[in-house]
Formats: structure tokens, sequence, C-alpha cells
């Protein structure tokens, strides 16, 4: 598949004689390529690949530098990120570096795999030989060029602003680049790489600093922080602080200047949708269909219930109709007369009947104490139903003997719930005559009994507080408490104090002389008390709450200013978290410290792990450095301090890095710090015009050398700067 790019194809490469050299500044973060004797370069692009697989096709694409978002919904990017062909700035990754060449080529317009034209391409100072040796060889016999120059991208830079007048010969050359810093002394023009230093730290290292701490910061938008966007607002907001502990401290007091200088990037945010209340109209209508709704389902209710009756009255017919027909049967021919029926017995049928009764009551409506009433009329409990109970055992078959004992077990069920119907029922009772009498009261006097329910509510609170601590704190311990918790004689009720009590006079009498527990019955009873492990009080449901609970229903009735107390006891109860809508204050990204934090690391490269030098401390090492000494000499090169690199556009940089290297100068050293032109381009543009210069020819190694020489001509190959 093609290379997937925005960057349009050049396609005057055939007006261009063979002889022109092609210029390439090959750097860790872009890749730039053009015509020797131009000012600008033709093709830019990041110096990255990626090769994901297309999502319906599962062919394997290559992506060069920058792309369109938009496609990569088509492609599966989880499994092959960005990768770069450099390990700091040396080129090491050559099947990589092939793809990016292949795609600069195509994109300046060339036909094919061969490039008849010779290469000036750039290199990091003092190239490791492999590299160079390995980018030769996959340019001589990959691509078939016919002559190569390396040189340094810095130097180019240099000699470049030097002939527009903005450094002089003797000088330093400070490049903090994407991935490394380098310092180069210049003398007469030339670069002294026995005084050249560098320090593994630069523009990559402050945008992946900033990005942590942004994703700290704001944990909810780590996704919004990707590295494109987190570069951008590197390059836009970020600045050197002439003093960092100064510029600290001017943000932890929160003055206004530090207020001015902080910035904010608003994330996009749609607030949500705002709802109008409802008109009169709105609301009429709602309730007209509410109601319409509401009556059509009573309407079927209705019919239903109706329907229910009817069955339940032709049901109870045909029963009572049955029961009229076994009157008139005998006794031993009612199971085959009941036979075609389903039922077994005529006592059956009365049952039957009494169920057929007391649901078509239930679906009328009937109060319940006329359907007590009507069970108990008609409740066979007695000795029809259970017909076998009253008769001797040795007078009964096998078989009887077993219906005798299914009798028995269902008429002691049925007078259990018999017992606790009555019983529901006479405290239903009591309920609504107590409720009745309450009314009464609070009608007598509202204040009064008011002021009573909220003392009776405060009493049984506390009683029931007590013993829900009681019972958390009271249980079979070893002694250990939490820390707020009462002592160990309030954590127990009467009966653990007294089952504790029993134990230590037990152990206390057994050391006196013989053991002689156990021989009397009553030292059983003991051994039962003793070895009782729950609590008699704690069985079964308690008064206090139901009162309780009674009583906080009363009071929410008739106080509308009443808050029931909270259950405090309960330690591990969290409090549910309460979510409020997201606003446009939680999409907004400030940049306070980071804004000069993150860029602060050129100077101290130990904040993030790496124990080198910073720029100024580098200007003086590079000066140490040198074969040749002396105070004049460092003074012309102190007084032509060079920043060039993509790293060096922060604000205050210039300052910043001429009062470090101050500090590190003889007091009145002459030192003058310029930046130039074009920090960027300047490394292209420069050997642009080194490579239409008519003595570029000499300073180039044919292909013919190589192959006849072979590695041997790149390991002595030095590169000349003479003045542009």
């Amino acid at each position: 598949m093609p290379f997937i790019s925005q960057i349009q194809r050049q396609s005057d490469y055939r007006l261009f004689p063979s002889s022109t050299p092609i210029v390439i500044d090959n750097g860790a973060s872009y890749f730039r390529i053009g015509w020797a004797g131009e000012t600008e370069p033709r093709v830019i692009f990041r110096n990255i690949v990626q090769r994901p697989r297309h999502k319906a096709t599962g062919e394997t694409v290559t992506i060069v530098g920058d792309h369109d978002p938009t496609l990569l919904k088509y492609f599966d990017c989880t499994r092959s990120g960005p990768r770069s062909a450099f390990d700091s700035n040396v080129v090491f990754q050559f099947e990589i570096m092939e793809y990016i060449l292949d795609f600069g080529f195509d994109r300046l317009g060339a036909n094919g795999s061969q490039i008849d034209h010779p290469i000036l391409i750039t290199e990091c100072v003092c190239n490791p030989f492999q590299s160079r040796s390995k980018m030769a060889e996959l340019l001589f016999e990959t691509y078939g060029v016919p002559s190569i120059a390396f040189g340094v991208d810095a130097a180019f830079s240099y000699k470049y602003n030097q002939q527009h007048g903005v450094c002089d010969k003797d000088g330093l050359a400070i490049c903090p680049g994407f991935t490394t810093t380098h310092v180069i002394p210049f003398i007469d023009g030339e670069p002294m790489y026995q005084g050249s230093c560098r320090t593994n730290i630069g523009g990559y290292h402050i945008t992946d600093y900033m990005k942590q701490l942004l994703s700290l910061k704001y944990p909810h938008h780590m996704a919004r922080f990707s590295w494109e966007k987190v570069e951008d607002l590197k390059m836009e907001h970020c600045y050197i602080a002439p003093d960092y502990v100064l510029e600290a401290r001017l943000f932890q007091k929160g003055t206004k200047e530090a207020e001015d200088k902080t910035r904010l990037w608003q994330l996009p945010w749609v607030p949500p949708p705002t709802e109008e209340p409802p008109s009169e109209e709105e609301i009429a209508r709602k309730a007209a269909i509410k109601e319409k709704q509401g009556q059509r389902l009573r309407e079927m209710a209705e019919a239903k219930r109706s329907s229910r009756i009817n069955e339940l009255e032709n049901e109870s017919h045909g029963l009572e109709f049955l029961l009229q027909q076994l009157e008139q049967v005998e006794e031993h021919d009612i199971p085959s007369f009941l036979s075609a029926t389903g039922y077994v017995s005529k006592q059956e049928v009365e049952s039957a009947l009494v169920k057929v009764r007391q649901s078509l009551l239930k679906a009328k409506g009937e109060p319940k104490a006329e359907q007590a009433e009507l069970e108990e009329k008609t409740d066979p409990a007695g000795g029809e139903r259970f017909p076998l109970l009253n008769i001797p055992d040795n007078m009964l078959t096998p078989e009887q003997l077993k219906e005798k004992k299914r009798q028995l077990f269902l008429k002691t069920t049925s007078e259990g719930r018999q017992r606790a119907k009555q019983k529901r029922y006479e405290e239903e009772l009591e309920r609504e005559r107590r409720n009745q009498q309450d009314e009464q009261k609070r009608l007598e006097n509202p204040e009064l009994y008011l002021e009573q329910l909220h003392a009776k509510y405060k009493d049984l609170s506390e009683k029931v507080e007590q013993r829900k601590r009681l019972k958390t704190n009271g249980g079979h311990t070893n002694g250990n408490s939490f820390s707020g918790s009462v002592g160990r004689g309030e954590r127990l009720n009467a009966a653990q104090r007294e089952r504790m009590r029993l134990l230590t006079t037990a152990a206390f009498d057994r050391g006196k002389g013989e053991d002689t527990f156990g021989a009397r019955d009553e030292d059983w009873q003991l051994y039962k008390l003793m070895s009782k492990d729950n609590d008699d009080d704690d069985e079964g449901p308690d008064e206090h709450e139901a009162e309780l609970a009674r009583l906080t229903s009363r009071l929410q009735e008739v106080d509308p200013t009443f808050v029931p107390k909270t259950d405090t006891t309960n330690h591990q109860s969290v409090e549910a978290p309460r979510f409020r809508p997201l606003t446009q204050e939680d999409f907004q990204i400030f940049f306070g410290v980071e804004r000069f934090r993150c860029p602060e690391i050129l100077f101290n490269p130990n904040w993030i792990g790496i124990d080198q030098a910073g720029l100024d401390e580098m200007a003086g090492v590079s000066i140490r450095r040198l074969p040749t000494k002396g105070q004049e000499l460092e003074e012309r090169l102190t007084s032509s301090v060079f920043l060039t690199g993509g790293s060096s556009l922060f604000p205050g940089m210039s300052e910043r890095l001429e009062a470090g290297i101050r500090m590190i100068r003889p007091c009145g050293s002459p030192i003058r710090i310029v930046k130039a032109l074009d920090p960027i381009l300047d490394a292209w543009r420069g050997a642009s015009a080194y490579a239409a210069a008519s003595h570029f020819p000499t300073q180039t190694f044919t292909k013919e050398d190589y192959y006849e020489k072979g590695e041997d001509s790149v390991r002595r190959y030095q590169f000349r700067y003479y003045t542009l």
C-alpha cells in the first residue's frame, strides 16, 4: 500500500541537473529535504514511522511522519506505535531510516529507487563510525547516489549566522535539540570537537515531563494530553524563569503577578440542556392524560374483579348443589359418586366450599371481621374433618394409622394458623385503638401531645442506642477494643456479667481443695448457665425498636420539622458520594508553575533522574576541555555564545544562560548571548548554502572511493567548513 501523508509531492524533480546536490537535515525530531541553493526545504515531516494493519483487509501499511488522524480509525494501531530511527541523536535503526528516506525522496519527486544527485546529510557531533558507515552503505547500495558528504547541523547553523554577522569566528555554539544538547567551541570558524560536550536532555524530555505533571494534576483528562497537544502547549506557554526559586515563591504566595502569568486551556465542553418548567397548559394536559389512563386501569380492574366474582359464585353454587346430592347418597357409595368430580370425600367438598366462600368475600371487599366470623362458623375443624383422631389406635388398621397421623398433623397446623390469624387480628385492632387514642389526645391538646411524643422518642432512642452499643462492644472478645470505645464493664450486659462471675467463682473454688464440681445435680444447671453462648435478651424481636419506628412515623406525620436520628453505632457505614453535574470549570486546564518548571530541567537534569550538567555548566566544561587555553581565547568564546536548536526558542533562555555563565566566569568577563535567526531551519539553510558552493565536490567521497577503499574512506573522512 502506498505511503499515507498529506504532504504534496513535488513535480519539478526532473528540472534539476544531476550535479545539483540534495540537502537533508536528518534531525531526531523532524526530517527536512530540499535542493542546494534554495532558502527553504521542499519537504518537512516528523522523523517517525508507524506500521499498523488495516482492520478490514489485514494489510500492513506504512505511515511516515505526519498523518491524518481521521484515517487511523481504519487501522489497528494497538500493536504498532510510532517508532524512531534514533537512539538519543544517533541513527541505529536503519530499517526505519530506509522507510523515511524512501518517503522523503518520493515526496521530493524522485521516480524509482535510484538517486543520481549528490547528497549532503547532517549528523550529530562526533557521530560513531558504525552509524556513519551504515548510513553510507544505505545511500550507496540502496539508492545508488554518486557522492555523499556528512556535516554537523549545529556547525552549519553557526556558519550560516556567522555569514549574516550574528556571531563571530570564535564562539560557543549551544544547541539544545530534541533528545540531546551539545556545546561546540569554534576557533577561527572551525569547530573544535575536542572541546565539545553533550547532555542527554532536550525538548523530548521537557514534553514528557510536562505530560506527566498535567496527568497527575488532571487525572480525569489524561486522554486529552496527547503527545502532539502537549508539544504545542510547551512551545506556546513555557518560558525560562530568570530565578527559579523566586518564581516558585511568587506562585506559592498567589500574588496578582502569578495570576497574570497563569494560562488557561479550555477543553471542549457542551453545557447540559436546561429544561424549562412546564406551562400550566402542559401540566393540565399531562394531568388529563394521567387521569384518563387511571380511569382505564380502574375499569379494567373492575371488569376483572366482576369476572372473578362470577366465577367464584358459579363454583360456590356448584359445590352447594354437589353437597345436596351427597345427602341423598349412601355412605359407602360416596367415593364412587365423587370419582368423576375429582373429590375424594364429603369433608373435602365442604372444605373447598369454605375456601370458595372466603375468596368470594375477599373479592367483594367484605370486612375482615365478617371473613373471620364466617371462617369460625364454617370451619370444620372438629371431628367431622378429622374423624380418626378420637378412635384408639388398637382399633385402626395400618393404613388408618397413617391417615390418623396425617390428620393430626393437619389439625395442628390448622390450629396454629388460626391462632396466628387471631393474634394478627387482635394486634391490628389494638393498633387501631391506640391510633384513635393518639388522635383524640392530639385534637384535645396538640402542643402537649407533641411534647410527650418527643420526650418518649428521646427516651426510646437512648434505650435502643444503649442496646446496640452493648451488642456491638459486649460480645465475646479478648479484651481488645477499638479506639474511642467504652470500658470492659460497660461493654457487658447483665447476663454476660453474671456468667463471668460464675466462671470466676468456679475457678477460685477449684484451687481450694478437692475438685467436686459435677457431683451434684445443681452443678449441671450451673454448667449449662456458664456454657450459654447467646444472651436471652438478644433473641427475638426488640419491642423498643418497633415502638421507636412507630413513634418516628407518627412524628413525621404530625411534625414537619422533625428529623429522625441517624444510626451512629455502625462504624463501617460510608456516606454515599454526592455527584454534581459537570460545569465548564471542570474542563479548564490551568498552567501555572508548569510553564517554567518543565523547561527548567535543561539547567537541572537531575530533576528527572539524569545526573549530568546543565546548559550553563556545559559551557564551562567545554572551555576547560580545549587543548589551547588562555584568558584572551576564553573571553573571545564567551563574547559570542550562539544559541540554536528548537529548545532555544523558550522566552528567557538568553538571560538565564547569561546569568548562569557569569557565575562560573571571573568577574568582569565579557559575556554575550546571541540567538540564531531561525533556530530550527538555519541548519538546513547553512547546509544548502554550503552545498551550492563551488568547493562542495571536494568535500564529498564518491561511490567509487567507497567500493575501492571500503569503510576506511568513511573512517578517515573529515568535513571542512569553509567560509560560506
